[in-house]
């Protein structure tokens, strides 16, 4: 492989797998996407990395790629459904909390819903932005605005829980 196939190639697999709009972005990355998709190898990875499941009741839960903590936080169809958050109550740092416990709150101007945990664990911090700028929840419900992080006590609970797929599902049967 030459040197420049060996310096470009990790370059284009970052690229290629982000999901950009490529009307932003073209100008600038333009090289790299002149390389298919198919040709470009990727790395296999643990199971765990960045494993994001649903629950029935609206909550996402993503483990990090360490497979013993993860973020909780509403879906963009809970957040949507809330109308203008207006406060949110996190949970206090070293919180047991079980499957389907309560591991906080979101008050909008429509109403307040209890955010359950969907697996047992032990709360590491709730995320300070929302105490200041609780309405960030409605610009990233399912991105920088989750609710807490926990040390997850059995990864395994994950498997129980829906994947995305099966989340649309429930909300297109709503």
């Amino acid at each position: 492989m030459s040197a420049v196939a060996r310096t470009v190639r990790p370059f284009a697999s970052r690229v290629l797998s982000q999901k950009l709009p490529l009307a932003s972005c073209a100008s600038r990355i333009s090289p790299a996407l002149g390389f298919p998709r198919g040709s470009v190898r990727s790395f296999s990875q643990s199971p765990f990395w960045q494993v994001k499941k649903y629950t029935e009741s609206h909550e996402w839960i993503e483990l990090a790629d360490n497979g013993k903590t993860a973020k909780i936080g509403i879906t963009e169809y809970a957040a949507h459904s809330l109308g203008d958050v207006v406060f949110v109550e996190l949970p206090a740092a070293e919180l047991e909390v079980g499957a389907g416990e309560p591991v906080g709150a979101v008050e909008s101007v429509k109403s307040a819903s209890d955010v359950l945990s969907p697996v047992a664990g032990k709360v590491i911090q709730g995320n300070s932005i929302l105490e200041d700028k609780a309405k960030f929840i409605n610009e990233d419900p399912e991105g920088d605005a989750w609710i807490a992080e926990i040390e997850v006590n059995d990864s395994a609970e994950l498997e129980g829980l829906l994947n995305v797929e099966a989340y649309k599902e429930t909300i297109d049967a709503e």
